[in-house]
């Protein structure tokens, strides 16, 4: 099973493809998923808002350290 992921844009009841399909895909049938690509942007706004809310700062000389995460 070949798996593409293409952009179109719906216009006067076509769906029209943002590039063509090689040859071998002539007369198949195809199943579509549509994904609304402002809803995607709504949504990766929404996330960068919730990180940028719950994000903080740390010290400039600030060291991770695994091993003493691991002591508590």
């Amino acid at each position: 099973m070949a798996c593409k992921i293409l952009t179109a844009t719906y216009n006067n009841g076509s769906l029209i493809l943002d590039r063509h399909l090689e040859s071998i895909m002539e007369g198949k049938t195809f199943k579509i998923v549509l994904i609304d690509t402002d809803e995607g942007d709504r949504k990766k706004q929404q996330f960068l808002q919730l990180v940028d809310k719950h994000s903080f700062s740390l010290s400039p000389d600030y060291q991770f350290n695994r091993d003493e995460l691991h002591e508590r």
